[in-house]
């Protein structure tokens, strides 16, 4: 466990020492724009307290000193900073020379590069006129110019230079993170690097626990102890189960999941800009709590949000609002905190009805309409969740990981016919040629004359070098009539004939009656492939009566089976007046 961490907030003028730049880094490289732009953000921000990116260093041993043949003095290597502290060395040397040496100090603070000895040299007293002769040298001078040129353009240039002086001397910061003599650098700098992974909120965090003036004030078992137990937290949320089940976004979202656990003590908004929002929320919480304390806010937020998990009913509930983004986790965590847990799964319940409340009745809902269609889809997913809770084992769980992300990203569930009649979307022929594909199982299994008759149209049509949009048209419309059950259409919009689905932007599929969609679900759960448990057990006709049950149509019996069935479930959630209403044959 490192003991040796230094974390602080540093102003800028108080950077002092000697920075080593070791060879494994390359030169100096920002444009002209990013110098500018570093400028622009002092001068707008620099009239309160604001923070550069961190700077991270690992002190050198006087005998790394020696061995790199180096002068005596106070040395740092560089992990990470060297872009700004290079531009910052080049502000300081500017406003030093413009004034004459007057009224403004040279850089309190020297670069030296590993293998580019003649960089460090020529970077102290700049020589417009050797810019070609190496990389580091052009884009020296390039910086040096754009500092020129973003000074004398300000209407008030030397007003500005001492407002920039000013704020670099104790306002502007940057966050100063020593790493122990014992931290792999090289394997540090790729991280924060070549891999483009900056360095987390949790990281910084975590630094304030370990850092050397938290040593002094808490004993090392108890330090050993907090590395400990963060690992293991980490380690947990690593869990995709517990973690999509508390969070919508993917891994990548935050570089260490105990951010998340953080961002709900530090109240981060999701609006947040300031990547350190939440580490200058715990810095400046430690100036009025114990860490002691500190550390058991978070340990009982994780055991919160844990219990949550485990706990079978919590789980689904929670889930569910989450998964519909109806609450926020934040939101959820605030109730949690306020409420007794009866009065906490009261809270729960309600949500959970405000989230499905409309004025009509539900089977007036129509898939044609946006508001409408996502009413749908919100309520349908909690059918799905409420199913799975309800079954009476304790064993089954709804699997937010697999519902929300699978091995190829991020999962869309779209709302999709069960049963479908029209053809939107098919519009080009190789959609025509695939829609006709689809058809020819499900005909043969009925092997009616009629279908035989079709399925020579098919054949033949297929068999054509050009297929038509009229020669389509026509053949789809005979092909639909043969597997669909006879009766009114106009159900085909309502939720009795929607279900969850996950077929990409597959249109022919999308399109396709009741029996094949039936025997590409069937494909897919062979495969492995996840099926919502609502969605599976229509395509099985779980929800039909035997007596009533045609296996290649979607039909009236099985309609109304499966609104009885979702009225049944949710009948906790949907008041009398909004009951979703049963098809009168």
């Amino acid at each position: 466990m490192n003991k040796e961490i230094i974390l602080e907030r540093k102003p800028v003028g108080n950077i002092k020492g000697n920075f080593y730049i070791p060879s494994y880094q390359r030169g100096y490289r920002w444009s002209k724009e990013e110098v500018c732009r570093l400028l622009s953000d002092i001068a707008v921000n620099g009239a309160n307290e604001y923070y550069l990116q961190p700077v991270v260093v690992k002190r050198l041993s006087d005998a790394d000193i020696q061995e790199k043949a180096l002068e005596s003095g106070e040395w740092f290597e560089v992990i990470d900073g060297q872009q700004r502290l290079t531009t910052l060395y080049l502000i300081y040397l500017y406003m030093f020379t413009k004034s004459g040496g007057f009224f403004f100090k040279k850089p309190e603070f020297s670069l030296v590069y590993e293998t580019r000895e003649e960089s460090a040299s020529f970077l102290k007293k700049i020589d417009f006129s050797l810019r070609e002769n190496n990389i580091d040298y052009w884009f020296i001078c390039g910086a040096y110019e754009a500092i020129q040129m973003w000074f004398e353009t300000r209407e008030d240039s030397q007003t500005v230079m001492i407002d920039i002086y000013k704020s670099l001397g104790d306002r502007v910061k940057v966050i100063w993170y020593e790493v122990d003599e014992s931290e792999n650098a090289i394997s540090l700098f790729k991280r924060l690097n070549i891999g483009k992974i900056p360095l987390t909120s949790a990281e910084l965090v975590k630094a304030l626990f370990l850092c050397n003036d938290s040593y002094k004030i808490m004993k090392v078992e108890k330090q050993e102890e907090i590395s400990f137990q963060w690992d293991s937290i980490e380690k947990e949320l690593q869990n995709d189960s517990l973690w999509y089940f508390l969070s919508n976004t993917s891994k990548a979202t935050y570089q260490t999941r105990i951010d998340l656990v953080l961002d709900l003590i530090a109240h981060k908004k999701a609006t947040e800009k300031d990547a350190y929002y939440t580490f200058f929320y715990f810095d400046n919480l430690r100036t009025k709590k114990d860490l002691d304390e500190i550390w058991l806010d978070i340990q009982q937020t994780f055991l919160t949000l844990k219990d949550w998990y485990e706990n079978h009913e919590l789980y689904h509930k929670i889930g569910f609002l989450i998964a519909s983004e109806s609450v926020s986790l934040q939101e959820l965590y605030d109730i949690s905190q306020e409420k007794t847990k009866n009065g906490f799964r009261s809270s729960l319940d309600e949500l959970i009805r405000k989230s499905i409340r409309i004025d009509a009745n539900y089977a007036d809902l129509s898939y044609e309409k946006t508001i409408e269609k996502d009413r749908i889809s919100k309520l349908l997913l909690l059918f799905n969740v409420e199913s799975v809770r309800q079954n009476g084992e304790q064993t089954q769980w709804f699997p937010f990981d697999k519902y929300k992300y699978q091995k190829t990203g991020k999962v869309v569930w779209s709302l999709e016919h069960i049963h479908a009649q029209q053809s939107e979307g098919l519009k080009t022929e190789d959609t025509w040629r695939e829609w006709l594909e689809y058809h020819i199982p499900s005909l043969e299994a009925l092997g009616s004359s009629d279908c035989e008759s079709t399925l020579s149209e098919i054949h033949n049509l297929l068999g054509k070098a050009k297929i038509s949009g009229p020669e389509f048209n026509e053949l789809q419309t005979k092909v639909v009539q043969l597997l669909s059950a006879q009766g009114n259409t106009e159900y085909m919009h309502t939720i009795a004939n929607l279900a969850l689905l996950n077929t990409s932007d597959n249109a022919a599929l999308n399109n396709s009656t009741f029996d094949v969609k039936r025997n590409e679900i069937i494909k897919m759960d062979k495969a492995g492939q996840y099926i919502p448990f609502c969605t599976k057990m229509v395509f099985l006709k779980y929800y039909t009566p035997s007596a009533q049950n045609q296996v290649h149509f979607w039909g009236f019996p099985d309609r109304n089976a499966y609104v009885k069935q979702i009225n049944e479930v949710l009948k906790d959630y949907l008041s009398e007046a909004i009951h979703i209403e049963t098809e009168k044959e």
